[in-house]
Order: structure tokens, then C-alpha cells, then sequence
């Protein structure tokens, strides 16, 4: 398992966190997404054989968020 940390921007409330983690753990291999709206990051953990950084970031800019890690 790896962790990634995230910097989103973009997200401007509850439901946009909520949003963010639910596209996050709906990838397969994500055991673990938590966003902190306040610091505007995402912490995930998630199987490298499964799925991978730049998937996770495309993930969520398809999304219309910004990303960077």
C-alpha cells in the first residue's frame, strides 16, 4: 500500500470534500481517501498494482478539480 498526499483546488465546501473523497475511493485498489477541506488536501491510500498516482490525479481533474501532488 502507498499514501498519497494531494493538493486540491477548487473545492469550496462540505459537499465538494465529500465529492472528492467519493471519486477517490470508487477507484479500484483505494482503501482509504480523506479529504481536509481546510487545507484544501486529500490524503489516499491505494494498491499500486491496482491503480496508480496519475490515474488518482486524472481521476479528479476529469472531475473539474485542480491537482497537484
Amino acid at each position: 500500500m502507498e499514501t498519497l498526499t494531494l493538493n486540491i483546488s477548487g473545492m469550496t465546501c462540505m459537499g465538494c470534500a465529500s465529492s472528492v473523497e467519493r471519486k477517490l475511493t470508487e477507484q479500484q485498489g483505494v482503501t482509504k481517501a480523506q479529504v481536509d477541506l481546510g487545507a484544501g488536501q486529500a490524503e489516499v491510500c491505494f494498491d499500486p498494482k491496482l491503480t496508480s498516482q496519475d490515474t488518482l490525479k486524472q481521476v479528479l481533474r476529469a472531475a473539474g478539480w485542480g491537482v497537484a501532488a
